[in-house]
Order: C-alpha cells, then structure tokens, then sequence
C-alpha cells in the first residue's frame, strides 16, 4: 500500500506466483472488508491490478548462479509473491530519497547467490538484489535496477526474523543492518525493539514497511507461506504496525504470503 498523502491511499494488486497460490491472496484480503475499512479512513482509495501472466519472452529461460528461472522473474516483477519487494521498494525509492526499510518477516531473504546455499527461489533473495549485493551484467537479469534506487544497508532493520542461512548471518554482520530475532523481542518486549529500530533509522526519516506475515506464531497464520516456529503474537504484531503508523513516517508497505490454497480451514483466521 503506497500512501500519497494523508487522504489518499492506492493498493496495488500483484498476482504473481506461478502457481503457487499466493496469487490468490490479494483478492482474498480484499474481499474480506477490508477495502471497505480503508475507505472510512481515506477519503480516496485507489485499487490498481497489475497482470500477473508470466511473459513470453523467456519461454526457455534457463537457470543461472543456482537461481531459477531469473530472467522470467526479474521481466514479471519489474512489471510479484515476496519477490514484489524488489520492484515495489524501487517505486518508493524513486519517489523519497533513501527511505528506511522495515522487515517485518520470519526470514531475512538475503540469500546472495551464488555465495548462499538456496533453493533457487528468488523470494528468498529480493533483498540481495534491492540492496545491490547481488549484481549481474547478463541481459534481463534485474539489471532493470538503477543505483539510485538501492536500499541503504545502514537504514536496513529486520525483526521478528528466526531462520536465518549460516551465509545470510555473515551478510547481516558484514554490512551492518539492524537485526531483531525473536531472542530480542522476547527480551527486550516488542515495543522496545521497535523504539530502537526508530531510533537506529532516524524518527524523521521516512518509512517503507514490509510484511511477511509469516513473522506472526502459524497459530495466527495457518494459511501463509514458509510458516516458522516461534513467530510473533498478534498483538505484537499489531504493536509494530501501529507504533509506526503513529509516527506518521510510512510511505509504503507491501503485504505477502497469505496463501488460500494452504490449510483451507484457516483462510479465514488468516485473513482476519
């Protein structure tokens, strides 16, 4: 959800999984209500779709540095599942300059390859290449990112994350993001942690927020992907999305991985 200004709100509909039934996810959220509570809050909101058909052009795209099928994901999200948060970080950094990023996410999806052991898929690296960790010279391969668009590492915070490559924890401690496990949260409290992230990124800077609601327990998301152990409770979750809206700073916010395809009985949980 990218907000213009403090009337206004446009959501983005990006149904791309392959298959894997997260495409169904933002219709799904919407036909929940909850377009209809937005609605009271911003006196105009938007909803734009954008095609979720895999181009034509790589019909025999083959893999490359141990990713799968990189020139048919990289043509898709420039035009999204996680690996929508390497275009839409893009917009936003093209709009504000050098805005903080908040992960809120069970996983770092860091994976920079071929340095990190993966399984190919490219939603578990967006932030390698949002980042400009990964980079490729070869044609199509999300050489589509300018320089100018790159997340700053310094202003990079994680939290609620707990699983975590061996060669994703060396990158974290190499370029120095904020990094929040649930170890933290569960020390520290939840509210303290989203203090530090404040201040570690500036309380004036601007905000773009993302997602993964897999950072929640799977006892509050049983329809969601890539579902981890020892996630956070609903109220804590609900705790960082409200500490940040009230700081009046979020820009943008990109919201993954409900999947109604997963455990059918709790689509509904879910999405409430």
């Amino acid at each position: 959800m990218a907000v213009s200004n403090n009337s206004e709100l446009a959501i983005v509909l990006a149904e791309s999984a392959a298959g894997a039934g997260s495409e169904l996810g933002p219709r799904a959220i919407l036909g929940s209500g909850l377009l209809k509570d937005l609605q009271a809050y911003f006196g105009r909101v938007h909803v734009c779709e954008i095609s979720g058909k895999p181009p034509s052009e790589y019909t025999e795209d083959h893999d490359h540095d141990g990713m799968k099928r990189p020139r048919t994901v990289s043509k898709a999200t420039k035009s999204t599942t996680s690996s929508i948060a390497i275009p839409s970080r893009a917009d936003v950094f093209s709009r504000w300059v050098r805005p903080a990023v908040i992960c809120v996410d069970a996983h770092v999806s860091i994976n920079h390859p071929p340095r990190s052991e993966s399984s190919g898929n490219i939603h578990g690296m967006p932030l390698a290449f949002a980042t400009g960790l990964a980079k490729y010279q070869e044609k199509g391969i999300f050489d589509w990112i300018e320089q100018g668009l790159l997340i700053d590492m310094k202003k990079l915070v994680h939290i609620g994350t707990r699983d975590v490559d061996d060669e994703e924890g060396t990158l974290i401690q190499q370029n120095g993001n904020k990094f929040f496990d649930m170890d933290d949260i569960k020390r520290h409290g939840i509210d303290s942690v989203v203090s530090m992230a404040l201040e570690y990124v500036g309380r004036q800077t601007a905000i773009y927020l993302s997602c993964d609601i897999n950072a929640l327990d799977p006892e509050w998301t049983p329809s969601a992907g890539h579902l981890v152990p020892r996630g956070l409770s609903l109220q804590e979750g609900e705790l960082v999305v409200r500490r940040l809206r009230d700081t009046g700073n979020p820009v943008a916010m990109d919201f993954v991985e409900v999947n109604p395809t997963i455990n059918v009985e709790g689509v509904e949980r879910t999405i409430d």
